[in-house]
């Protein structure tokens, strides 16, 4: 792997960053050095590949690209993450068991991960299940792989089964009457897992859910609010997505969707922020639940 050579479109398709920005790097800070095949083309070292990643990384917490080009390639590693606080592990919840189903992800057991969390979800209930094991067991996953002691495939891995496991779940679910909530995310908002979370809790709470997936266009999300008769167009924002576009973001769409439609914002990435004119913030699955209740009280509909 350490030998390998990427091409400049898949420099771009790793990394994130634009073909244009990595050669403005180049000329501008001497970084990345790439080296030329026959033709000509450039070709970038593994080990340049893997800076640019945490470089992309840095900047979307908010570090400036300058700075992070000049500094020494350990220094990077050290800067502290500008990550959200920390969230609590829910009282009565055993971390040792939060441990020990984690450790199945690191030994790469997936069957054994997949047994141990139906085990708890036919013990616990899917209410329970979802905000005592998935959600603080997420947020330990986010800040393992933050902090190196999680690989890039092994977080994978803990999506991929995780979504299994929540998307049989709520299929079982008998779909609600109201409010009419469309779940998504926003474009290079990935992480799908919060999304499947809220569904779930709000399924169970009555409501009719209608879920897009993630990275819908700005345009779609409000055709699709207007197509479905939504109440509440619900996004979900991780906190590995740049904070400081959210709230600009939420006010676009808050101004292009009709004033009848609630928006909602929930995920870690909207713990700091202020929420916008006409946007109601839900950085828990808590204010999840209550954000439907006080929709309900507020427009008079019944469970």
């Amino acid at each position: 792997m350490n030998t390998a050579e990427f091409n400049i479109a898949a420099v771009e398709r790793e990394t994130g960053l634009s073909k244009d920005v990595l050669r403005v790097w180049e000329r501008r800070y001497g970084f990345p050095v790439p080296g030329r095949d026959a033709n000509g083309e450039r070709q970038y070292p593994a080990d340049q590949v893997e800076r640019l990643r945490l470089i992309k990384r840095l900047m979307d917490q908010g570090h400036r690209p300058g700075k992070l080009l000049a500094a020494p390639p350990g220094a990077l590693e050290s800067l502290a993450p500008r990550r959200a606080p920390p969230t609590p592990t829910p009282t009565g919840v055993d971390e040792g068991e939060l441990t020990a189903l984690l450790d199945l992800i690191k030994r790469h057991d997936g069957a054994g991960y997949q047994r141990a969390m139906q085990q708890r979800l036919a013990r616990h209930g899917l209410l329970r299940f979802v905000q005592d094991t998935v959600a603080p067991l997420t947020v330990r996953v986010g800040d393992a792989w933050e902090d190196g002691s999680f690989e890039v495939f092994e977080e994978h891995l803990y999506t991929e089964l995780t979504k299994r496991l929540l998307r049989q779940a709520i299929a079982a679910l008998q779909t609600g009457n109201s409010p009419r909530i469309l779940l998504t995310s926003v474009p290079e908002e990935p992480h799908v897992l919060g999304l499947l979370m809220v569904e779930a809790l709000l399924t169970l709470e009555g409501a009719h859910c209608i879920p897009l997936g993630t990275q819908m266009p700005l345009l779609e999300i409000v055709r699709a609010a207007e197509a479905h008769q939504a109440d509440v167009v619900a996004l979900s924002f991780s906190v590995a997505f740049p904070q400081r576009q959210i709230g600009g973001l939420l006010e676009q769409l808050r101004l292009m969707l009709p004033q009848g439609i609630d928006l909602w914002a929930g995920g870690r990435g909207v713990v700091r922020q202020s929420a916008p004119a006409g946007v109601t913030l839900l950085p828990g699955l808590a204010e999840a639940l209550a954000a439907v209740s006080d929709w309900r009280a507020t427009s008079g509909a019944g469970a």
